[in-house]
């Protein structure tokens, strides 16, 4: 099995890949033999400046807020519209080729060019952020509820309608109730991803605690950024096991 011809074939076709995609992208080990230098500007970071720390931790709020907000407001646009997005509940084929085409195009929008856009229109501050978060979500969530919709069982539907329910009240309350256990659990795992793209959004005016890390960077004060860096890591951590908990709890 493994070393059959196409087998062989498509090893070295990874091959080639690999040697292609170090060079396109410089990848070159022998730069970490300047290690020191690394180490000497690590040793910077440290004492941790704990002055700043409540400023820090409202900024770390913030953060929160951008990333819950935008995925909530994603989740509630994304879910409407993923019933029009799905085959067995759109009204017509071209309405389902129209949504489903539309919530494609908005999620293959990175956030961060909504960002760019939003912030260069709106002025800086979390409320662009937010929208930008929000935007790439209602593609995200819009797709992935379609999918759950077009999987979900369709005797309770038929039934509904068989005792004279409309279709959009059939199709919401056979359907929903099958698919709420993985909704949520999509939800928050997109909030997961909402917190980190939001730190990002903050390199480039987004507010919250991203931005105060950059900002810290450019100004060299690198006692700061070590502990920006460890209040990240440990709202990713404590996001991250809510999400798991949550998600293990509701499937």
């Amino acid at each position: 099995m493994w070393f059959k011809k196409r087998s062989l074939i498509i090893y070295a076709l990874l091959v080639v890949a690999i040697f292609i995609s170090m060079r396109l992208t410089e990848f070159d080990l022998t730069k970490f033999r300047d290690f020191w230098n690394m180490i000497d500007f690590l040793s910077q970071w440290f004492p941790m400046d704990f002055t700043r720390l409540p400023g820090m931790l409202e900024d770390t709020l913030a953060t929160l807020a951008m990333a819950f907000l935008g995925s909530f407001l994603g989740l509630i646009i994304g879910l409407p519209l993923s019933f029009l997005a799905a085959r067995n509940t759109a009204h017509s084929k071209p309405v389902f080729h129209f949504f489903r085409v539309a919530l494609s195009f908005v999620r293959s929008v990175p956030e961060i060019v909504f960002g760019l856009i939003l912030l260069t229109t709106l002025g800086l501050g979390p409320f662009p952020a937010v929208l930008a978060i929000t935007f790439h979500n209602i593609g995200v969530m819009g797709k992935l509820i379609s999918e759950l919709i077009e999987a979900a069982d369709t005797g309770p539907q038929e039934a509904m309608k068989a005792v004279g329910a409309k279709r959009w009240v059939a199709s919401l309350f056979s359907i929903l109730p099958q698919i709420w256990p993985n909704v949520l659990s999509n939800f928050f795992y997109r909030f997961e991803v909402a917190i980190r793209t939001s730190l990002i959004l903050g390199f480039i005016g987004g507010g919250g605690i991203g931005q105060r890390l950059f900002n810290d960077f450019n100004t060299f004060n690198y006692s700061s950024v070590s502990l920006d860096v460890l209040i990240i890591m440990v709202m990713v951590i404590l996001v991250d096991s809510l999400g798991s908990f949550v998600r293990n709890r509701v499937i």
